[in-house]
């Protein structure tokens, strides 16, 4: 069984985090046999160990961290890749894959654009 993990920075207003648990709902309605988790970067709860290893116990037999940032900035192109290779070293039976960021989905940046076009005219 697959499982996903959404990835997001993490902000100190609970807020924020409103989209990327919208985004994690809608996932889940659309496919419920996929355990999925929010985690965050800093500041909020879970942290991706903590969100790979609740995946991990509900039998989840590898998992997908689908990054929720704009853009290859420091934390996707340093902070994840090392965070990653500490919690894998946890799960060394456990496949656990990294998307790119949501930036650099030709789809993604389709539907931004058609959405700010709509509201232009």
């Amino acid at each position: 069984m697959r499982g996903i993990v959404l990835f997001a920075h993490g902000a100190r207003d609970p807020e924020w985090a409103r989209p990327f648990e919208e985004i994690r709902d809608r996932v889940r309605a659309s496919r419920p046999e996929y355990p999925i988790a929010l985690a965050y970067l800093e500041i909020m709860s879970p942290t991706l160990e903590e969100a790979i290893a609740s995946l991990a116990a509900e039998g989840a037999s590898s998992i997908t961290v689908f990054p929720l940032f704009m853009a290859q900035g420091g934390h996707l192109k340093q902070d994840l890749p090392r965070i990653l290779a500490a919690i894998r070293l946890n799960y060394p039976h456990l496949p656990i894959a990294l998307e790119s960021a949501l930036g650099d989905s030709p789809e993604i940046l389709t539907a931004i654009a058609g959405w700010i076009l709509s509201r232009a005219e």
